[in-house]
């Protein structure tokens, strides 16, 4: 990802940024996720995780092979360090653990859970079809052909590949119960103890090949979209017992802290799709009915090169159905052409040029303005109106450093993703690949696929907000606000253990 051309004052937020980039950050509250964007720009950015992985995102590939992990089984004489962080309990992983089954090799660096709290067992991330499981597990590996620790991968496109593990209350596992009978020793926020290596690979579901697949984000700060999401179609099981264990036995606050606040209900609300589809191992099941069946990839290169150096025209006349979202070309009435070849030296030229843009500056930027509370009743007009002023100038400079680090991210992004299958092409990102054609033709292929979505949206049925169900039908569903949008970078002095996911 490149980002050139910041502006001075630009420039100091970024170094303002890096500064700030140890602040404290909460799931609730005034450093709540609502608040991350504000440390952590990448937060209110493009691709973030978790997402609520509906049927209608859903497209069968074929070519997803099941996924292969290891060494997973570990001696009891190998030692792991259990830890709390603040922000979940952790455990650290060998680097001879791996997966091979992926174009690189991804060397495993811990595992982590989220979950929700006694009084309400959801706390998945991922949801499916908006229903929420009781936990989630993280085991998060780096690709290690490329960077030589997690650190120096963490920030980058294709830095880190994330195995999600869905967790429903049922039987007991003697697999978690591993290291959930240590959980007593890591009560307190720093606190780490050893525990015996253990089969890493029970804690897994046995099916390892039927699974969502899709691009995303690190789900706590910093927030970035480096993650590649493997998340397994089947859950696995911890006895009510365990699952108390995680949800009342923990505190995020320093032993030697006054006033202990529990550690639970540590999960990220869903986030915006930003025009990703979720690819899928299997073919069969609820949800899968009238699935389809992914574009190939050559097809959708065809389609980058005729943006880039192809008949404009011909695609605002007749073959706009290819740039629609997947499963709208009813919308478009007109005859299908063949794509024309183009000269493949014309076309390497034309990608490198689009894959290394400078930052695409708006007019206009998204102001956000804060909800100001009063400390006390009485009023002072002259330092509330100075306040007011203080927090409204920080916000739009926190909001045109977010509005600015996406507006650079997402083409990239999505034309990453669109080339690998994994979302359909969005609007902004065809703008940005039409910048140098002729004028002309490019408006009359903006004006034609702008009014071809809006049909889209008038056609399509209105969709309501989700809440998400908990798998426990005992309790009650949780709302699920949207968030704000932001973005982050890299903290090298960060230890893995502060590493999420």
């Amino acid at each position: 990802m490149h980002f050139l051309n910041f502006t001075p004052i630009a420039v100091l937020q970024l170094t303002l940024f890096s500064v700030l980039h140890g602040a404290k950050w909460t799931y609730t509250g005034p450093d709540g996720e609502h608040h991350w964007y504000k440390h952590y720009p990448y937060c209110g950015g493009t691709f973030q995780s978790p997402i609520d992985i509906k049927s209608e995102l859903l497209r069968f590939d074929s070519n997803l092979r099941p996924i292969e992990v290891q060494n997973y089984n570990l001696s009891p004489n190998e030692q792991l360090t259990l830890g709390n962080n603040g922000h979940s309990v952790q455990i650290s992983l060998p680097s001879k653990m791996h997966i091979s089954s992926l174009p690189h090799r991804y060397t495993a660096a811990q595992f982590h859970l989220h979950w929700g709290s006694s009084s309400r067992p959801a706390g998945s991330e991922h949801t499916v079809n908006s229903e929420q499981y009781a936990a989630e597990m993280h085991v998060v590996h780096y690709n290690s052909d490329k960077y030589p620790n997690m650190s120096m991968a963490v920030d980058k496109s294709d830095g880190l590949a994330v195995l999600g593990v869905l967790i429903e209350v049922g039987e007991f596992n003697p697999a978690f119960e591993q290291f959930l009978k240590f959980i007593n020793g890591v009560k307190y926020r720093d606190q780490r103890v050893q525990v015996p290596g253990f089969n890493i690979r029970a804690l897994l579901p046995a099916r390892l090949d039927e699974y969502y697949r899709y691009d995303g984000s690190l789900t706590t700060p910093p927030c970035y979209p480096s993650v590649l999401w493997t998340v397994f179609r089947n859950d696995v099981t911890i006895s009510r017992k365990q699952f108390l264990a995680l949800a009342t036995a923990l505190y995020s606050t320093h032993a030697q802290d006054s006033a202990p606040v529990p550690l639970n209900a540590n999960y990220r609300q869903p986030q915006l799709t930003d025009g990703r589809v979720v690819l899928v191992s299997f073919k069969e099941g609820r949800g899968l009915h009238g699935t389809l069946t992914v574009t190939p990839p050559h097809t959708r290169k065809r389609i980058i090169q005729q943006l880039l150096v192809g008949d404009l025209a011909d695609l605002a006349d007749e073959g706009l159905y290819q740039l629609l979202p997947s499963g709208s070309e009813k919308l478009h009435a007109g005859k299908k052409k063949d794509l024309k070849n183009q000269q493949s030296e014309t076309l390497a030229k034309s990608k490198q040029q689009m894959l290394n843009p400078s930052l695409w500056t708006k007019s206009q930027t998204n102001r956000y303005v804060g909800k100001f509370g009063l400390a006390d009743d009485t009023l002072c007009y002259v330092s509330l109106e100075q306040r007011v002023f203080l927090r409204l100038r920080q916000s739009h400079t926190e909001n045109q450093m977010v509005q600015a680090l996406r507006d650079a991210v997402l083409p990239e992004l999505n034309l990453k993703s669109y080339l690998d299958c994994k979302s359909d092409l969005a609007l902004p990102t065809i703008r940005h690949i039409l910048r140098g054609r002729p004028t002309d033709e490019a408006l009359e292929l903006d004006r034609s696929l702008t009014q071809a979505l809006m049909k889209q949206r008038k056609t399509s049925t209105a969709i309501k907000p989700n809440v998400p169900v908990t798998k426990s039908s005992s309790l009650s569903p949780a709302t699920v606000p949207r968030k704000p949008q932001s973005l982050g970078y890299p903290h090298p002095w960060l230890l893995p253990m502060e590493w999420e996911d």
